[in-house]
């Protein structure tokens, strides 16, 4: 198992950019795909952002194709999710979520954070 921890969050103007992070604890980080969700009030927790265990492969929901960008460092035991040209409705707590495999996935995620609130302001 690993344990996570998010940050980075904060409130920001539209159009404008934040980095997240969030750390694991653990010597087998590199054997954890990980993801990146967010949840919006009144509304179901979704998928943002995936990369496989060894970073080389991501992928990301339709709604921030293009916008944000997910990273890895297996070193630091750390994932990122750099949102830019971010929207009022990109507004929602977001959450680091690890699995064990490989592969890059939407889903099955079995480790979660404590989420980051972002807000974003029109």
């Amino acid at each position: 198992q690993v344990q996570l921890v998010e940050s980075g969050g904060g409130s920001v103007q539209a159009g404008g950019s934040l980095r997240l992070s969030c750390a694991a604890s653990g010597r087998t980080f590199s054997n954890y795909a990980m993801g990146w969700f967010r949840q919006a009030p009144g509304k179901e927790r979704e998928f943002v952002a995936g990369i496989s265990s060894s970073g080389e492969s991501t992928y990301y929901s339709d709604s921030v194709k293009g916008r944000f960008i997910i990273s890895r460092d297996n070193a630091k035991n750390t994932v990122y999710l750099q949102m830019n040209s971010l929207k009022p409705e990109d507004t929602a707590v977001y959450y680091c979520a690890a699995r064990r495999g490989r592969l890059v996935y939407t889903g099955g995620y079995d480790q979660w954070g404590q989420g980051t609130q972002v807000t974003v302001s029109s």
